[in-house]
């Protein structure tokens, strides 16, 4: 899921039903199974908009996240 989050939408903002979609699962499955765990792990934020992949998800899967990307420290 987090790959799909990241690699394939940018991070996010996603909504439930199309991450659902992206990685073959039921929006359900998604909000009650996976999406707790994620956050609770401090992975994924739920906003407003959608749902979006924290700095510790894009260290976690390899990939450099952007300055914008939730719990992000931008030491200038």
């Amino acid at each position: 899921m987090l790959n799909s989050l990241i690699r394939g939408h940018g991070g996010g903002p996603v909504g439930v039903s199309t991450l659902a979609i992206a990685v073959g699962e039921e929006p359900g499955t998604v909000e009650e199974v996976c999406e707790p765990y994620l956050v609770r792990a401090g992975l994924m934020s739920r906003t407003g908009r959608g749902r979006v992949a924290t700095a510790a998800a894009w260290h976690h899967v390899g990939v450099t996240p952007p300055p914008e990307a939730p719990g992000q420290l931008n030491l200038l």
